[in-house]
């Protein structure tokens, strides 16, 4: 039975040799369940994100909102919709961004990776051409940024707006934020 201190994990579903029509049919079928589903070179992908995973995604996205509002940085949330680029890839990232201004392919894309998922998910991104994916893993983000010869690690983003965001800072504030919301508030603020 579980207890209050059992933490629900991913799940991964993966479909291969579908086609573009598959994809979605299971993403009509899909639409009311709390659920990613992408689409790349003939795969489906449906991940039903657990406790745990949703717990970092939401202090993600509310301490980089925090910054982009106490810097002044124009941003819009975009989340998890679905981006399309029809017949070739689809993908819901965990948290999505447009900067500047409103675009039909964010700018900015946050994969949480707990028990599936990796860099191997760059692919689908460069396929939509979203220009930044940071992955969070174990308490550490990695930055890409989209090149001419496809993603390349960089050690700070490059959008304008987040080129003085700490990464370093940023991580340490998700890991506080996961028992004490307020002190890695207060930390971030201390550090911009």
């Amino acid at each position: 039975m579980p207890t209050a201190q059992t933490h629900s994990q991913d799940s991964v579903i993966r479909l291969h040799n579908k086609s573009w029509q598959d994809f979605e049919q299971m993403d009509r079928l899909f639409s009311e369940v709390k659920r990613r589903l992408s689409f790349y070179q003939g795969t489906i992908e449906l991940r039903m994100p657990g406790q745990d995973h949703e717990v970092f995604s939401g202090i993600i996205a509310f301490l980089l909102g925090l910054y982009c509002l106490d810097k002044g940085v124009w941003f819009l949330p975009t989340g998890s919709f679905t981006q399309k680029k029809p017949p070739e890839a689809a993908a819901e990232a965990d948290e999505s961004y447009c900067f500047g201004s409103r675009k039909p392919i964010p700018d900015l894309a946050i994969e949480i990776i707990f028990t599936s998922g990796s860099e191997s998910k760059l692919l689908k991104y460069q396929a939509l051409g979203v220009l930044e994916v940071w992955f969070w893993e174990d308490g550490v983000f990695k930055l890409y940024r989209l090149s001419d010869n496809g993603y390349q690690a960089i050690q700070s983003s490059l959008i304008p707006g987040l080129e003085d965001l700490d990464i370093q800072l940023l991580s340490r504030c998700v890991l506080i934020a996961e028992t004490d919301m307020q002190t890695a508030v207060n930390e971030l603020r201390k550090g911009i």
